[in-house]
């Protein structure tokens, strides 16, 4: 017999950890649609040539390609060799979205506001929190030739109404600006775009590996920079505002020391009116920052950017990021599609929540609500009767056919998180009533048969204490 194993890479959940994972899904996608966003999906593969715009780079090493064994039969017999396969699946949902966005430009309306919530696919190496196949959460606005940067103070806004749903722990959304990075670099005279890239990487390292470490780096032969450059890095990237008028006050100061960097003062101006509206829509000052040292993808990002982080368990990193682009499709289409977004990795983000121990998932409770046991098997009909009364009445209800033991049948709801019975003997169908027992408060009362709905639900809205 084959031994059932499971691929490595993967987040294979159990009932009540699923469970638990799905209503942070839930919970997300209530996030996104509460601020005007749009579901989309897109084919978990795509064509290789429009997946694949760079190829020969780290992304085509991580793919999978796709090819049914028939079609890989004819194109090793038209050309004699193997050759690229047509398909591979998605290593990420943004790619996903410019094809969709520049295929389908002219059938959606601008700004498009679209969120997307699937599994993407990578062929990087497993390890502990990281996986071959992960959901992404994302969701962006994308214009039609031009984009407000007043759309960028809505990621801080969706972070902040999503993460307090998910109850996980106090947080902060750490804000900055690419334009504001490279005018400060080039006000130090590193305006080599290749070398500003680099010093970038090394920066977004600091909360890991410390200021020693970039200082050594950025002095040494690699980099070679003067010390007293060096030391104006470490002073700028280590820069945390404790407030909203500290923010300000930070943005003000580095303005003042600029050389007249054009990029650095565009990027000063974003920053004041997306920390304005921030606040406008009602962001606690608590809850975001500016972080200088936050760059994020230099390829890709252009304006602001963001990273989040629970702030009693920073060694779990960033839990949410992203930012502001300035053309999405440009490798498909013509047109020019700016626009702003931010991802959650949710398996890596449940998979790094559980094993700090913040989800219990294993006491997760089911998401059936009602067990209807078979108390006597003359009375399966009333019974079944009373399960469809209950579902009706939007109660998720499971019913019991094979009966057994009454005993039995509670310990199985108990162990299956099952919070309330719902029993039904002769007694109860002779008075026209039924009793309702809460396993979870060890409790019990009878309640009349046309009102059995009404009181349920009332039980259920009760937060357990």
């Amino acid at each position: 017999m084959i031994s059932p194993r499971t691929p490595s890479g993967v987040l294979e959940l159990l009932p009540p950890e699923q469970v638990a994972f799905q209503r942070m899904l839930d919970a997300i996608r209530s996030g996104y649609e509460r601020f005007g966003f749009l579901p989309i999906e897109t084919p978990v593969f795509e064509r290789s040539d429009v997946l694949l715009t760079k190829t020969g780079g780290e992304t085509e090493r991580q793919v999978y390609f796709v090819q049914s064994t028939g079609a890989l039969e004819k194109a090793r017999a038209e050309d004699g060799e193997e050759g690229l396969p047509d398909l591979a699946l998605r290593f990420d949902l943004t790619v996903p979205l410019a094809r969709y966005v520049a295929e389908h430009e002219h059938q959606l309306t601008f700004p498009f506001r679209r969120y997307q919530m699937q599994r993407v696919y990578r062929g990087e190496r497993p390890q502990r929190g990281r996986f071959r196949e992960f959901y992404q959460c994302d969701v962006d606005i994308i214009g039609s030739g031009e984009l407000s940067v007043r759309h960028d103070a809505e990621a801080p806004a969706i972070i902040n109404a999503i993460f307090t749903d998910l109850a996980i722990g106090t947080f902060t959304i750490q804000v900055n600006n690419r334009r504001l990075l490279r005018g400060f670099y080039e006000d130090l005279g590193i305006t080599d775009g290749d070398v500003q890239a680099a010093v970038l990487r090394e920066v977004d390292k600091l909360d890991k590996r410390g200021a020693d470490y970039l200082r050594t780096t950025l002095t040494g032969e690699g980099f070679g920079l003067a010390e007293p450059v060096v030391e104006r890095i470490l002073s700028f990237v280590q820069t945390r505002s404790t407030g909203h008028e500290d923010a300000l006050a930070r943005l003000a100061e580095v303005e003042a020391g600029s050389a007249g960097s054009s990029a650095l003062a565009e990027g000063v101006a974003e920053l004041r009116e997306v920390l304005a509206l921030v606040r406008a829509l009602g962001v606690p000052e608590s809850n975001y920052c500016l972080n200088f040292s936050i760059a994020r993808g230099l390829d890709y990002y252009t304006g602001t950017v963001y990273e989040t982080t629970l702030d009693e368990h920073p060694e779990l990193g960033s839990i949410c990021s992203g930012g502001r682009y300035d053309d999405l499709a440009g490798q498909y289409t013509r047109s020019r599609l700016p626009g702003v977004g931010i991802s959650i990795g949710l398996s890596r983000l449940f998979w790094q929540l559980r094993e700090a121990g913040l989800i219990d998932a294993s006491a997760g409770e089911s998401t059936v609500q009602v067990l209807v046991p078979q108390v006597d098997p003359e009375l399966l009909d009333d019974q079944l009767a009373l399960a469809s009364q209950l579902r009706h009445g939007g109660i998720n209800t499971e019913a019991v056919l094979d009966g057994g033991k009454l005993g039995k049948q509670l310990r199985y709801a108990d162990r299956a998180g099952i919070r309330f019975v719902a029993l039904l003997g002769a007694q109860e169908v002779a008075d026209g009533t039924v009793t309702l027992k809460d396993l979870r408060r060890q409790d019990q009362f009878t309640v009349p048969r046309d009102e059995v709905v009404s009181a349920l639900r009332v039980e259920l809205a009760q937060p357990l204490v």
